[in-house]
């Protein structure tokens, strides 16, 4: 077979092996001899470079010579972009061989091993006091939020059940209702309000994912937070229907 020179530095081309069942897009240097070569295919094929064959195939997939002359340049033979270079091992492997993960022994270690190392995500966490391992930032949040459970306890028993309220919610105009639910909810953490509507102004009819905490009209229920609620002389407004 007659050899062409190109003047293209590098090659794109494919890898086949009789070891895998896929193929890979690469790219090398023409200067790259046949020893060499096979080298970097080890790390593609998985195959040892003293127990490789070497095939060349154009792009329509033709065979066109054997790579077989260790000193000779990649360059040497007519390698062109899109052909196909297939690997051919001896060394015994089965196909499919390097492709199964399962067959790969899986490192393990045990929780007391793992809390004795010092390069570990755990042990950089315990020395920096990060996240759940900082107990003063850990016992700051669970003050602050056991002080304001108890101040949200302390608002709601002075909201009684049935009684008459406005909620005034920032950036929205007051809003009267009554009074239908006080106390802790599965919904959220915290003590809240359920508040019927004068008007079609809530979200839901007194339950929330599925469990019912009051009765009400569809869009007239809500809830909100104790200190948004204010109890009093909060008549409903009958929109002038009484006016002559």
């Amino acid at each position: 077979m007659e050899v062409t020179g190109l003047s293209a530095p590098t090659v794109t081309v494919f890898i086949s092996s009789s070891l895998n069942s896929f193929r890979s897009e690469k790219r090398y240097s023409r200067s790259l001899t046949i020893a060499e070569f096979k080298c970097k295919l080890e790390l593609v094929v998985g195959s040892p470079a003293s127990c490789m064959e070497l095939e060349l195939y154009g792009a329509d997939d033709k065979f066109y010579s054997k790579l077989d002359q260790e000193d000779a340049l990649l360059g040497s033979y007519p390698v062109d972009d899109g052909c196909r270079i297939h690997v051919i091992d001896h060394s015994g492997a089965r196909l499919g061989e390097y492709e199964d993960v399962s067959q790969v022994e899986k490192y393990k270690i045990s929780q007391e091993a793992y809390d004795q190392r010092q390069d570990s995500v755990r042990s950089f966490l315990k020395r920096s006091k990060l996240g759940r391992y900082n107990e003063e930032e850990r016992a700051q949040q669970e003050a602050e939020t056991s002080q304001r459970l108890t101040e949200e306890k302390a608002q709601a028993s002075a909201i009684p059940m049935g009684s008459r309220c406005e909620v005034r919610a920032p950036g929205q105009l007051p809003r009267r209702g009554t009074v239908m639910y006080v106390g802790l909810t599965d919904f959220k953490p915290g003590y809240w309000i359920g508040i019927r509507y004068d008007e079609p102004l809530g979200k839901h009819d007194g339950s929330v994912n599925g469990k019912r905490y009051f009765e009400c009209q569809a869009k007239y229920g809500a809830f909100v937070k104790p200190s948004l609620v204010t109890v009093g002389d909060f008549p409903e407004d009958d929109y002038g229907l009484d006016e002559m």
